[in-house]
């Protein structure tokens, strides 16, 4: 990884893969929208954030929430629902099963 975001969570590694979601498409982190902080998943945000639990509104979907972890790229939330499970930056494959979750993180 590029840059220097933190993503806090349980045995995450350098592509922001974690305890939860490990294989070699889990590479994304997603800022929740309760405390600001990058989390790989759901289940670390459980374990070791905030306890206050919020999705993303609707009408924020332009803020920056979603973490590449191969090249660090930023994206909104509009940008990573619509970029088909690959960063528009690098091209590196995204987990296609996480749109599965999407409504832990994002109002539906």
């Amino acid at each position: 990884m590029t840059h220097e975001m933190t993503v806090k969570g349980l045995d995450v590694d350098p592509e922001t893969r974690c305890r939860h979601y490990h294989s070699e498409v889990d590479r994304i982190a997603i800022k929740f929208y309760c405390c600001g902080i990058y989390y790989p998943c759901f289940e670390c945000h459980q374990a070791v954030g905030c306890g206050q639990h919020q999705v993303w509104p609707l009408e924020l979907f332009h803020e920056k929430a979603i973490l590449c972890g191969s090249c660090g790229q930023e994206l909104s939330v509009t940008e990573y629902l619509e970029c088909r499970s690959e960063c528009p930056s690098c091209n590196s494959s995204f987990n296609p099963g996480c749109s599965l979750h999407k409504h832990l993180y994002f109002a539906a």
